[in-house]
């Protein structure tokens, strides 16, 4: 593939496994447009989080004031990528209800499989523009989740 880790001149290195463990059954897809953009802070646009609740692979409700803020140029989709992470975008279908309530839906499940998300935890949703949007997790000990290759839990 060659696109991994372009960019990151960084070589290897220790912490949140930035290394070499590409998960290349990931759903996601590599972005491309960037490759300095761990380097450069975006301007988030608008900013909200999501405490799951029981099932949370399934549909999730996003706030009425995000749905608001994007009303008159609604998303089809989402491109969610990890904060701290910026190798991959998950895309996810966004619905909307007729009554002005928008929800994750296709691509979702994915998502929230391959991050382990349980009901408890605690996403900051960081909306950088053009569909994009920042993702950070928070367990249900308020403690941020760290991903990039930390296991090679695919292996099961």
């Amino acid at each position: 593939m060659a696109g991994r880790g372009r960019g990151r001149g960084r070589g290897r290195g220790r912490g949140r496994g930035h290394g070499r463990a590409a998960r290349l059954s990931s759903p996601a897809t590599p972005l491309s447009s960037s490759p300095d953009l761990q380097d450069v802070e975006q301007e988030v646009l608008f900013e909200f989080i999501v405490v799951l609740k029981g099932y949370p692979l399934g549909i999730q409700r996003l706030p009425d004031k995000f749905a608001d803020f994007v009303a008159g140029n609604e998303p089809a989709s989402l491109h969610l990528r990890e904060a701290a992470c910026d190798c991959y975008r998950w895309p996810v279908e966004v619905l909307f209800d007729g009554r002005g309530k928008m929800y994750l839906h296709t691509g979702w499940e994915k998502f929230a499989r391959y991050h382990d998300l349980e009901a408890g935890c605690v996403l900051t949703f960081s909306y950088l523009g053009e569909g994009d949007m920042s993702v950070k997790v928070f367990d249900e000990t308020r403690c941020r989740r760290h991903y990039h290759g930390d296991t090679d839990e695919e292996d099961d």
